[in-house]
């Protein structure tokens, strides 16, 4: 029951983070909150492999945090890699005019 709380949690942190982070015209709507979701739910289930107890609050703290860091990252990565294609296919499309 945890694994769901920690899941939609950070599903609402993911949800703030698409606000807070630049480049949301590059990406749609659930992108980021679902990137939230999984890369916390990952983390959980791996501390909860390593030892980690579900009622502990390091648990809690980690999986968040992580989740929140690997998703900042993986934003902008998508954000510059989808800036990158869309310069690259404007280039095409133009004939190189452009």
């Amino acid at each position: 029951m945890e694994l769901l709380f920690v899941t939609v949690i950070a599903a609402f942190i993911g949800l703030a983070l698409r606000y807070l982070l630049p480049g949301r015209g590059s990406y749609g709507l659930f992108l980021v909150p679902a990137l939230a979701a999984a890369a916390t739910a990952a983390i959980w289930v791996g501390l909860v492999w390593l030892g980690f107890r579900f009622d502990g609050g390091w648990i809690w703290v980690i999986a968040l945090v992580g989740g929140s860091a690997i998703t900042t990252v993986g934003t902008l990565l998508i954000v510059r890699a989808r800036k990158v294609g869309d310069e690259r296919r404007l280039h095409t499309l133009s004939g190189g005019r452009a």
